[in-house]
């Protein structure tokens, strides 16, 4: 299917939800997983194109992944060489398993989609260099590159800019316990965005017996085993942002299953922003349940902490009674695509009036009208145009199938939706 009509609601909806895993859960339990010294079962594992690639990454090193069902089995084995990763167009994959490949003896190539080959990179690979490992990239900071391991890295100390993604802190930290002398990673540079994506990472490293030490833009880890066993992963909150969005757009309510009453998923920040742009929020037995008032507000939020959830929240924001200012998101712009230059020119489009501000976007609501919705290969431009499809006859959404990347049943998910 090249292009998808969205769906245009009745009425108000009144729907409930069940989400898969969470990607960020799932790939950092493989990572961990993979050094541990028995094996592991991740329950409730999410099987999408970003999670299978990392299986698949692993089972290059030598790692044992069973990705049957939503149960995945992995059997932990020391990286081995030679080896070449597929990193698709997964942050992930690109920035957790080049560090624990460092430890293989031999060659290990890294490549993935063209745009994959815009994301910064150099930071990671700069890290890896002053840690002793021989990286060939041609000096660009990006992918493909090469690492020649030699069967160990000795760690320590190293400072980088993590700016651009806090999945280069996160990568460096995930392979620590293995090197001779763990890991001290010091930020130098402005504020690392995503900050409950690191704070993921450091509690699940805890969780595996890993022994980590923070402070203001430093993070330790010590050397030493890992523990195997279970991994529980929670539902992606992330992708519950267009779904409740929904409730917000139509007036209706819209209730998301098993939603974590403690969890540092940024996407828990839906319960505050969802009701500060006129909806109305319960967390009650294990649910959440967002409800629209009729009245959608525009809203002046940071977004550092939550950068997944702009591009709906952006949609919301086109259908609003006054305008909105997203900050705190200039990061975004080396996501999957530039989603701030995506965001703008595809709302401008459809007859809305968007700009791009340093490390963010203005949204002033207009009268928009149906047509092409370019999604630029970005998953999350997808779910933001669904949800504008709800309000907005005409709109048809290219590419859907890209959604394969975080959420493969996303239109089965939507449509079901509406039909409740």
């Amino acid at each position: 299917m090249t292009r998808w009509n969205a769906p245009v609601a009745s009425g108000p909806l009144k729907a409930v939800v069940e989400l898969p895993g969470s990607k960020s859960m799932t790939n950092r339990a493989l990572i961990l997983a993979a050094q541990a010294a028995e094996p592991s079962v991740l329950r409730g594992a999410l099987r999408s194109r970003d999670t299978l690639l990392m299986a698949a990454a692993l089972r290059a090193l030598g790692v044992g992944v069973d990705d049957e069902g939503t149960d995945w089995r992995v059997t932990p084995a020391p990286p081995s060489a030679p080896a070449a990763v597929d990193c698709g167009l997964s942050g992930n994959v690109m920035r957790f398993v080049p560090p624990l490949a460092a430890r293989a003896a031999g060659p290990v190539s890294f490549d993935g989609d063209p745009h994959a080959r815009v994301r910064p990179m150099g930071p990671l690979l700069e890290a890896l260099r002053a840690l002793g490992v021989a990286v060939a990239d041609g000096r660009r900071g990006l992918l493909p590159f090469t690492l020649a391991g030699t069967g160990a890295v000795e760690g320590g100390r190293v400072t980088i800019d993590a700016s651009g993604s806090s999945q280069l802190v996160s990568g460096l930290l995930l392979s620590a316990p293995g090197y001779a002398r763990g890991i001290e990673v010091r930020h130098e540079g402005p504020p690392v965005p995503s900050a409950p994506h690191l704070e993921m990472t450091v509690r699940m490293l805890r969780d595996a017996g890993a022994e980590v030490e923070t402070g203001d833009d430093v993070w330790r880890v010590a050397p030493g085993p890992l523990r195997g066993g279970e991994y529980v992963i929670e539902p992606d909150l992330s992708n519950a942002a267009q779904f409740l969005a929904a409730a917000v757009v139509t007036g209706g309510s819209v209730t998301v299953r098993n939603w974590p009453s403690a969890t540092v998923q940024p996407g828990d920040r839906l319960r505050e922003l969802l009701p500060l742009m006129g909806g109305e929020a319960e967390l009650s037995g294990g649910d959440l349940t967002v409800r629209g008032t009729g009245r959608i507000r525009g809203i002046d939020a940071d977004l550092s902490d939550a950068p997944e959830v702009a591009q709906v929240l952006a949609m919301v924001a086109a259908l609003a009674d006054g305008p909105s200012r997203f900050t705190g998101i200039a990061h975004i712009r080396g996501h999957e695509t530039d989603r701030l230059a995506a965001l703008v020119a595809e709302i401008t489009r459809l007859g809305g009036d968007a700009e791009e501000l340093p490390d963010g976007l203005v949204i002033r609501p207009r009268p928009l009208h149906g047509g092409v919705f370019h999604t630029y290969d970005d998953h999350r431009m997808v779910m933001a145009a669904a949800t504008l499809g709800l309000a907005v006859p005409g709109v048809e959404v290219e590419n859907p199938g890209t959604v394969g990347k975080t959420l493969p049943e996303f239109l089965d998910l939507w449509t079901n939706m509406l039909e409740q």
